[in-house]
């Protein structure tokens, strides 16, 4: 058992047996120092994939998407379904999450060129979310998109967007898709920059408020 804040609340939560929370954070630590921030050549990105993780007892059913990332039209679709022993635990969501894509990504004929993942990146209070440790570990181009604030304190919007700060750094950036949309939260997994993460959930919003690759990747969890 281990006592953090979530969302400005105190919230007791119960590891799994043998799980070293501060063997966690160090890992956490460590790959946070290992995330790149670099610019891509965005002319070059023909492939934008997504990754999705949905629950049911004690199942987890992971999708990764590729879609062509001019079109938008879907390219490939792979599925697993894995039993999870590892419980929702704000902040250490990689160690439930990241496992089940790694095995996901794997299996996939088209490699994309940057992958979303539903999660943090940089704006996580230890510095490595769900997206850093999938970006990290795949040495791929990551972007984090989160519906809620994890970390952070927010500036003034200008326009559809506004800048997440953490000590006087902009750590991510929410992101009004729609008029009258509640935000996402973007940041940099790694190997990309904040800019061109924005940019890109921006091409790739349509239908709703997640980005596409994003959106139908949690719909086919649910079929």
């Amino acid at each position: 058992m281990f006592l953090i804040y979530v969302y400005g609340r105190k919230v007791l939560f119960k590891t799994p047996k043998n799980f070293d929370v501060k063997k966690a954070r160090l890992i956490q630590k460590i790959f946070s120092k290992k995330v790149l921030f670099k610019k891509i050549d965005l002319k070059k990105v023909v492939y934008i994939g997504g990754v999705d993780v949905s629950y049911k007892d004690n199942q987890a059913t992971v999708v990764a998407v590729i879609l062509n990332f001019k079109t938008l039209n879907v390219l490939e679709v792979k599925k697993l379904k894995l039993k999870t022993y590892f419980p929702y635990i704000p902040t250490l969501l990689a160690f439930r999450e990241a496992p089940p894509i790694f095995k996901v990504v794997k299996t996939l004929t088209i490699q994309p060129d940057v992958l979303m993942v539903e999660g943090h990146g940089i704006a996580h209070p230890f510095g490595c979310g769900l997206a850093c440790h999938v970006g990290v570990v795949l040495k791929m181009p990551t972007i984090g998109v989160a519906k809620k604030l994890l970390f952070g304190e927010m500036g003034k919007y200008k326009e559809n967007k506004a800048p997440i700060f953490w000590d006087k750094k902009i750590v991510g950036m929410a992101v009004i898709p729609k008029p009258q949309s509640k935000p996402i939260y973007v940041s940099v997994g790694n190997l990309i920059t904040l800019n061109q993460a924005v940019k890109i959930v921006e091409k790739c919003i349509k239908k709703g408020r997640m980005p596409e690759p994003l959106r139908l990747a949690h719909l086919f969890t649910k079929e």
